[in-house]
């Protein structure tokens, strides 16, 4: 039995696609007749067709309620082609259930889930891969699953509070920008244009206010060119390695956010590490695989360093002190890991920790941002009124 990609017409000429199983492509086009469609295109799913499969990149969050269903079944007793046929019929993502599909093909082909998985590497990272082929080496699966699930989803939970403390700065941020230069391009024109007609000199805030207001409209596409311009640029000398450790380690030192950022890469780190370690993963291919979870690559280049290390017959938390890199819980919890032979239950110990502590400093940052916005806002918006009130002031004095 595989899995097949269809494209079919009904009698009204409406086009359907989907999946079916099957057990050849003929096989597949006679199921689509019986159904009453015309067979316009049947595909076959697998490892030969990975590479053909249109890439529909499905989120982690998908992927974590996916891996959860699948442990609940394997740890149900199901068969691992049973149950990925269950998870497909529950999938409402389309490239979810299609890659899956392909994967569950391949299953029945007789190929181990690990290596079904292998082949599409975009969408299974490699954390997840070495997981699974370690509990199929330790005939674990079910319970590295549930183990596996419950990694993805507290990752995405910690990038859900992350971004959620950042979120209502960064709207009345959007919302400040938006109001200022509506102001800015369409309300002080028109308001200080009653101005220009008297024969009393503007007050230099108002003539300021104006010279700003006439760049803003006059030179926007010019201003739209010069940031995209510094965007792709910046990305350009970015591009450079050498470069680019100079910059995150540059992130690294800034005040408080550096210590948000090295928090969050470090969880993610001993988390990976963690579950690798739990699963019976040998250390050398969890610290690759756990390297390859870091955006920064400062940190990166350290683990590179301590895989050397360890792979000269040094332990993990010497290796990780020497580097000065990594916060000292994640050491000290390493090194009370190795020495209880509990290394995997320290590590998350030190992933938990460490999550705790990035969400706390993100919460403080956005208490501590939400006021500073509101001021550098209130007096933006001060000084547009006092530069279009000045002159009527001014008026009125002459009057008098």
């Amino acid at each position: 039995m595989s899995s097949f990609r269809f494209e079919a017409a009904d009698g009204t000429g409406r086009i359907e696609k989907g999946l079916l199983e099957a057990d050849s492509p003929a096989a597949a086009r006679s199921a689509l007749r019986a159904r009453g469609l015309v067979p316009l295109e049947v595909a076959a799913l697998g490892a030969g067709r990975a590479r053909a499969l249109q890439r529909r990149r499905f989120s982690e969050a998908d992927l974590a309620a996916a891996t959860r269903e699948l442990a609940s079944l394997l740890s149900a007793g199901l068969p691992v082609a049973q149950a990925l046929g269950v998870t497909i019929e529950q999938a409402e993502q389309p490239g979810l259930r299609e890659v899956f599909a392909a994967v569950r093909s391949d299953v029945f082909g007789g190929h181990r889930l690990a290596q079904a998985l292998a082949e599409f590497p975009r969408e299974f990272p490699e954390v997840y891969r070495a997981s699974i082929a370690a509990g199929e080496d330790s005939g674990q699966l079910g319970k590295v699953m549930e183990r596996l699930a419950t990694y993805l989803e507290e990752r995405q939970a910690l990038r859900g509070k992350v971004l959620g403390a950042f979120l209502y700065p960064a709207l009345v941020t959007l919302v400040a920008f938006a109001i200022v230069i509506f102001l800015m391009t369409y309300v002080v024109p028109q308001v200080v244009e009653v101005f220009r007609h008297s024969r009393q000199a503007l007050p230099w805030p108002t003539r300021l206010l104006l010279a700003v207001s006439a760049f803003l409209r006059e030179g926007a596409p010019w201003i739209l060119a010069a940031g995209a311009a510094a965007f792709f640029g910046l990305r350009a000398w970015l591009a450079r390695p050498g470069r680019r450790l100079a910059y995150h380690a540059l992130l690294l030192k800034l005040p408080f956010f550096g210590r948000i950022l090295r928090a969050i890469d470090t969880a993610r780190f001993a988390s990976t590490l963690a579950i690798l370690a739990g699963a019976g993963v040998p250390l050398l291919r969890a610290l690759e695989a756990a390297r390859a979870t870091l955006a920064n690559t400062v940190l990166a280049a350290a683990v590179g360093e301590i895989i050397e290390a360890v792979r000269e017959g040094h332990g993990l938390a010497p290796a990780l002190a020497r580097e000065k890199v990594f916060p000292p819980v994640l050491v000290h919890l390493a090194a009370s890991g190795e020495a209880t032979g509990e290394l995997a239950a320290m590590l998350e110990r030190a992933a938990a920790n460490l999550s705790r502590d990035a969400e706390r400093r993100a919460l403080a940052a956005s208490t501590l941002l939400e006021p500073v916005l509101i001021l550098a806002m209130g007096a933006v918006v001060l000084g547009i009124v006092l530069a279009v009130l000045m002159p009527i002031i001014e008026i009125n004095q002459l009057v008098r």
